[in-house]
C-alpha cells in the first residue's frame, strides 16, 4: 500500500538549490536509508516528508488515514517536563491512556490512596477495552532497552545523549504508518544499536532514516535513496548493494560523458567553420551545441579525493600509561591501567555509555590528571584532538578563514604544497561553501570543517572522540582514506562498527570492575574473542560449581560416611526442596496476576530465577548425599555378609 508520494518537488534556500523536480514514493513495506553529502538537503527532505516544512514546487500526497512520526536530529523538549511526560507526549488515544495509567501507578506507589486506587482500576478497564496492554508491554521493553528508568527526572537534568534516547523512545512507542528517524544511532553504545537494529527490522510499517552507520544500513534497509547534486537516485537493496549499483551508474555516466565530449568536439569543429543559422536545421543544431556546452560546463563531481598529508616528526617515545586510575567521587572509572603506545597503533575504544571512554581520552591529552599513576608523553608528540563538541568555532568567520587560521598551506607526503582552499575542495567544500559563513553551514558541514582544521595542523598522534557522529558517508570515506595513510598513532572512541573494522588493529574494551581489556585485531576480532571468552568462563564456572557440589568419590576399600555437618544437611534437605518448589509455584501464580505490571513482573522473574538456581543446587546436593548414604549402607551390608561367611 502506498503511504506517501512526492512528485517533481523542488526546494531552494535563497540562491542555493537543494533539489529540483525529484520524486519519491513510500510504500508500507519500505525500509529506506537516505544518504548524501552533508548540506545537500537530506534533513530538509525529511522535514518535507514529515510535513513540517513546505515545498517550492511539486506535489505532496499523503494517503488518507496514514500517520507519520518524525524524530529530528536535535529534538525539541520542555526542560521542566519529566521523562514520563516527555515520553508519552504523543497525541494518540491509546498512548494517552497508557500515559494516564503509568502516571497514576507511579503516584500510587509513592502516596497510596483510595482515590488513586479507584482511578487505577478505571484506567485498567480502559486499557482492557483499548487493547493497550500489548503496546504498554512494548513501551516498557523499549524504555528498558534504551536505558530509561527514572521517569521522575526532569529533561533539563539529563545529558544530551539521554535526551536523544528519550526522544527516540517517544518516536518508537507512537503508533504510525511511516517512522522517520534522523541519525538515530548517535550517542548509543554497541549493545543498544544492535537491539535497535533488530527492533526496526521486525517493526511493521514503513521506515525512512538518515544514518552514517553503514552496518546499520546493511542490516535494516531494503531500499536506498541518494541525494546527489540536487538529484534523487533510488536503489533497491541495502548499503552494500547501493555501492555496487552506484558504481554501475557512475560507469554509465562516465561513458555517456565521454560520448558527450566526443560529440562536443565534433560540433565545436563545425561551429568553428563558421556555421550560420540560415536554416531551421542549422538553428536547431547550434541550439543543441549550446545545451551540450552548458551541460559539460556544469558537470560536477561529489567523489572523494586522496588527502594523504605529511605529519610532524614523531620520535621513539610516544605516550606511556603506568598504573593509571581515575575516580569521580566514590565511582571508580579507570583502575590500574598500563600501556605503551606505538607508532603503528590504531586503537578503538569501546564500552557502555558512562564507562569512562572520554575520560581516558582526556587523561591522554592532559585535560584531566590521574588520581594515581602517570601518563608520560614524548617530547615530539603533536596531538590532534577531535572532540564531540566543535569547540572555539567562531561562527561569524567564513569557512576558509577558519581553516586558514590553522594553516595557509600544508605539505603532502610527496612534498607538494596544497593550499587551504585546495584542501577544502578535497574535503568536499566547493568554492561557494568555502566562502559561506560558518553559522550558515549545516551541523554535519561544521563537523567536517572542524575535522579538517585539526588535520591541517599536521598532528602525529590523532585522538578522535566519536568522529563518525554527524559526518556523511562520503566524508567518512575521505577520513578513512586519510587515516589508512596516516603515519602515526590513532586512538578513537567510536560506536561505528564499520569504522572500527576498517581502521583499528587493537580494541580497548571497558569491561566490569573498571578494567580495560586489550585485544589485538579489529572490532569483529574482539567480538569473536569475547564470545569465546564468555563461553569458556561459563564452562569454567560450571566445572567449579560441580567440584564444589560433589566431593571426591570414596574409595571402594573404605566405608563412606557423612560428616556431622552433612548429616544435618541431609536431614533437612528434602523439606528445603519442598519449600523451594512451593515458593516457585506461588511465584508462577503472582506472575500471572501481575502480567500487566512490567516492573513487578521483572522483579518476580528475577526472584524465580534465583530460587530455581537454589533449587538446582539443593537437588544436586541431595543426589550427592543420598548417594553416599546408599553406598554406606551397601558397603555395611556387604561387610556384615563377609563376617557371617567367615
Amino acid at each position: 500500500m502506498n503511504i506517501l508520494s512526492l512528485d517533481n518537488i523542488s526546494k531552494h534556500y535563497g540562491d542555493k538549490m537543494l533539489f529540483s523536480e525529484v520524486s519519491l514514493h513510500v510504500n508500507d513495506y519500505d525500509k529506506i536509508g537516505l544518504i548524501g553529502v552533508n548540506g545537500t538537503g537530506k534533513t530538509t527532505l525529511l522535514r518535507i516528508i514529515a510535513g513540517v516544512e513546505g515545498l517550492d514546487d511539486g506535489e505532496y500526497r499523503l494517503t488518507n488515514g496514514m500517520n507519520i512520526e518524525y524524530l529530528p536530529q536535535n529534538p525539541e523538549y520542555n526542560p521542566e517536563s519529566t521523562i514520563l511526560e516527555q515520553v508519552f507526549r504523543a497525541d494518540h488515544p491509546v498512548i494517552s491512556i497508557i500515559r494516564d495509567y503509568e502516571y497514576t501507578l507511579t503516584k500510587l506507589e509513592k502516596t497510596p490512596s483510595d482515590d488513586l486506587q479507584e482511578k487505577l482500576i478505571s484506567l485498567s478497564s480502559k486499557m482492557d477495552s483499548s487493547n493497550a496492554w500489548e503496546l504498554e508491554s512494548t513501551v516498557k521493553t523499549i524504555l528498558t532497552k534504551l536505558g530509561i528508568s527514572e521517569f521522575d527526572l526532569k529533561m533539563k537534568q539529563l545529558s544530551g545523549g539521554l535526551r536523544k534516547r528519550v526522544a527516540l523512545a517517544c518516536a518508537l512507542i507512537t503508533p504510525c504508518d511511516l517512522l522517520i528517524l534522523d541519525e538515530p544511532t548517535n550517542h548509543m553504545d554497541h549493545e543498544t544499536i544492535t537491539w535497535l537494529e533488530d527492533y526496526l527490522k521486525s517493526r511493521k510499517g514503513a521506515l525512512l532514516m538518515v544514518t552514517h552507520d553503514r552496518y546499520f544500513l546493511d542490516h535494516v534497509v531494503n531500499k536506498t535513496i541518494e541525494l546527489d547534486l540536487g538529484t534523487l537516485y533510488t536503489y533497491t537493496g541495502n548499503y552494500s548493494e547501493f555501492l555496487e549499483k552506484k558504481i554501475e551508474r557512475k560507469t554509465m555516466e562516465q561513458t555517456m560523458q565521454a560520448k558527450k565530449k566526443q560529440l562536443y568536439k565534433s560540433e565545436l569543429a563545425w561551429i568553428r567553420k563558421g556555421a550560420l543559422a540560415r536554416s531551421t536545421k542549422q538553428k536547431a543544431r547550434i541550439q543543441r551545441f549550446e545545451e551540450l556546452s552548458d551541460s559539460l560546463d556544469g558537470q560536477q563531481t561529489s567523489e572523494s579525493m586522496d588527502i594523504s598529508v605529511a605529519h610532524s616528526r614523531l620520535g621513539g617515545k610516544i605516550i606511556e600509561w603506568e598504573n593509571v586510575s581515575k575516580s569521580y567521587g566514590e565511582k571508580n572509572i579507570i583502575k590500574d591501567f598500563s600501556y605503551i603506545l606505538t607508532r603503528e597503533d590504531r586503537i578503538g575504544i569501546i564500552g557502555p555509555n558512562g564507562a569512562g571512554k572520554s575520560t581516558l581520552l582526556n587523561l591522554i591529552t592532559g585535560n584531566l590528571s590521574p588520581d594515581k599513576g602517570k601518563v608520560d608523553t614524548g617530547t615530539t608528540v603533536k596531538i590532534g584532538y577531535f572532540t564531540q563538541e566543535s569547540a572555539d568555532m567562531d561562527e561569524n568567520l567564513r569557512a576558509i578563514e577558519y581553516i586558514k587560521e590553522g594553516a595557509e598551506f600544508i605539505t603532502t607526503a610527496d612534498n607538494i604544497k596544497i593550499s587551504a582552499s585546495q584542501m577544502m575542495e578535497k574535503f568536499l567544500f566547493n568554492s561557494d561553501l568555502q566562502w559561506s559563513y560558518i553559522k550558515k553551514l549545516s551541523g554535519g558541514e561544521k563537523r567536517r570543517l572542524y575535522l579538517l582544521r585539526i588535520l591541517m595542523d599536521a598532528p602525529n598522534v590523532l585522538i578522535l572522540d566519536e568522529p563518525t557522529n554527524d559526518l556523511d558517508l562520503e566524508t567518512l570515506n575521505v577520513l578513512e582514506n586519510y587515516l589508512e595513510d596516516f603515519n602515526g598513532a590513532i586512538i578513537t572512541v567510536s560506536h561505528d562498527r564499520y569504522f572500527l573494522n576498517k581502521i583499528c588493529n587493537k580494541i580497548f574494551a571497558f569491561e566490569e570492575d573498571q578494567k580495560i581489556m586489550i585485544n589485538t585485531g579489529n572490532f569483529d576480532d574482539y567480538m569473536q574473542k569475547r564470545n569465546l571468552w564468555i563461553n569458556e568462563n561459563k564452562k569454567s564456572e560450571s566445572k567449579s560449581d560441580k567440584s564444589n557440589s560433589y566431593k571426591e568419590k570414596p574409595k571402594n576399600n573404605s566405608i563412606p560416611k557423612l560428616s556431622y555437618k552433612e548429616k544435618l544437611e541431609f536431614e533437612k534437605i528434602y523439606d528445603e526442596i519442598d519449600q523451594l518448589e512451593t515458593k516457585i509455584s506461588k511465584l508462577d501464580e503472582q506472575m500471572i496476576e501481575n502480567a500487566t505490571d512490567y516492573v513487578k513482573l521483572q522483579e518476580l522473574v528475577n526472584e524465580k530465577e534465583s530460587l530455581e538456581d537454589e533449587l538446582l543446587h539443593k537437588m544436586e546436593r541431595e543426589e550427592y548425599l543420598s548417594g553416599i548414604e546408599e553406598a554406606r549402607k551397601a558397603m555395611k551390608s556387604k561387610s556384615e555378609s563377609v563376617k557371617q561367611l567367615v
